[in-house]
């Protein structure tokens, strides 16, 4: 099975969706933190690990070696279920294996976000052991919204992670529920999804004659409403 991990940073709605056994986990990121409203990123995200015992991923934002080892050690002591989410290059293109390396061999559980390309998830898988949890996080939502197909990539790097009994692809950055289908289809281990679209997932299964007429009924209250005559 594919797991559900809810991409959000809001604390209500953690609260909300923590409470969902679909739910097996959080993804978070710099971005989602901002439009949260948070401040102070650490007491942040400390406030989130208050919620929840499910597995949640925190994002370093520092942008050289250096800096990206020293945020990622300070977040893996924040909890025993944080994964630390580390760009696959930095802002400059610059491919972060030798830090993956070494946080890696210090078996901190990560999460190598931004990833694109199989190509990439074989450097990845140069650069981890066999032991220490890794999330490869590809952004199939991204790709398709640029007319690439992603489908083709994430099947490569589920092969190339196969002898990683460690290693789990999450399809990320969704656009629709159908993606949870096509996640499932392909054997992704995780996909990480936005709130709205968990509890589309939630109403899987109608009928194609329960949608028409849902469908019809929708428009026929809309029109009611605006009072529309012909």
């Amino acid at each position: 099975m594919t797991k559900i991990f809810c991409d959000i940073a809001d604390i209500y709605l953690i609260k909300k969706f923590n409470k969902k056994k679909i739910v097996k986990g959080f993804t978070t990121n710099p971005s989602l933190m901002r439009k949260a409203g948070a401040k102070n990123y650490i007491k942040y995200c400390k406030s989130i690990l208050k919620i929840t015992k499910k597995p949640v991923s925190f994002e370093v934002f520092a942008d050289d070696k250096q800096n990206i080892i020293k945020q990622a050690l300070k977040i893996k002591d924040w909890g025993n279920q944080v994964y630390v989410k580390i760009p696959v290059t930095n802002s400059k293109g610059l491919f972060l294996g030798k830090v993956i390396n070494k946080l890696n061999k210090e078996n901190i559980k990560l999460n190598i976000t931004a990833v694109y390309t199989s190509k990439q998830t074989s450097r990845i898988l140069k650069n981890i052991n066999k032991k220490t949890k890794v999330i490869i996080s590809i952004f199939a939502g991204r790709m398709a919204d640029k007319g690439k197909d992603p489908v083709p990539e994430i099947q490569k790097s589920i092969m190339l992670a196969k002898k990683f009994k460690n290693v789990e692809i999450l399809w990320a950055s969704v656009r629709e529920p159908y993606n949870y289908i096509q996640a499932r289809n392909l054997g992704c281990q995780i996909i990480t999804i936005p709130p709205k679209i968990i509890e589309k997932i939630e109403t899987f299964g109608k009928s194609f004659k329960e949608l028409t007429i849902d469908t019809v009924k929708t428009f026929l209250i809309d029109s009611k409403k605006s009072k529309f005559k012909i």
